[in-house]
Parts: structure tokens; sequence; C-alpha cells
């Protein structure tokens, strides 16, 4: 290993800056459960978890021991919403496929597919503003400035 980069082996965290949060497209950021992008497959984003989301959090908003756990079922929840839109957004797509595929098109099926996956949308955009207002009961007003100035930045996205 480069004597200039031996640090890294023993450096700890990472630095807040790549620790960003959020869901969606790189553009968006990467992790947070927040997501309410059109392409919610996580494609471009990856796995996440709730682990460094939660770290960043705790560290930033400097929550206690009982807001962290709240918070962690949060995201947890939001994980959950997510990977089923994932599982919706797959399975349109191979609808999709398997009409292209056919010898005749089946019009019914790509409007079901299309259906579910607008369905699928609502449900995360149900699930994102129940967690928003769990969040927003769960903090203090000078965590939710916090919070809120995360969102602005870009550090955390919805």
């Amino acid at each position: 290993m480069h004597r200039k980069f031996h640090f890294w082996k023993f450096a700890g965290p990472m630095p807040e800056a790549a620790c960003t949060v959020g869901i969606g497209t790189p553009q968006a950021a990467v992790g947070f459960a927040f997501g309410t992008q059109d392409n919610f497959s996580g494609g471009e984003s990856g796995g996440f978890g709730v682990r460094r989301p939660l770290r960043f959090l705790a560290h930033r908003l400097e929550l206690d021991e009982g807001q962290v756990a709240e918070l962690a079922a949060i995201l947890s929840e939001l994980k959950t919403e997510r990977a089923q839109a994932a599982v919706e957004e797959r399975r349109s797509l191979t609808a999709y496929a398997d009409a292209i595929a056919a010898e005749a098109f089946d019009e019914a099926a790509v409007t079901e597919a299309g259906r579910r996956r607008e369905h699928s949308a609502g449900e995360v955009q149900a699930a994102v503003s129940k967690a928003l207002r769990r969040i927003h009961g769960l903090l203090r007003p000078e965590q939710r400035s916090r919070f809120a100035y995360l969102l602005r930045t870009g550090a955390i996205t919805i």
C-alpha cells in the first residue's frame, strides 16, 4: 500500500461528504429511504440498508437513544415499502417484455402493468408522507431545522 494512503486503513468512519443520504438517481444522492423518484428500482443508487443513514442522522441531529430507535423503525418501514415498489417495477417490466415478445400485442396486460406501477408509486408516496409526519413529531425544533437544512442542501433527499 502506498505510504500516502496508509492512513485510510485506520481512518475510521467515512467523512460526512461521503455519507450522503438519499434515494433515487445518483444526482439525488444515495441511501436514505425516502425515495419518491419515478424510477424507484434502485438500480442507480444501489443498496443502502439503514445503518449508515441512521448513523449520519444521529450524528448530525444529535439524536438521543430513543429517537435513534424510532428513526430506525421509520427507515426500516420505508425500506420495505421501497423494496416492494422495486418488485412491482420488475413485474411491470416483465409484462411489457411479454407483450412485445408475443405474436399479438396484449393491450390489457400492458394497461394492468401500468396500473400496478402507478399504484406502487402511490404507496411509496403515502409511506413517505407518513414517515415525514412521524419524523416531524420525533424531532425537537432545533433538530427539525437541521433536518430541513440537510434536505435543502441535498445531503438527504426525499
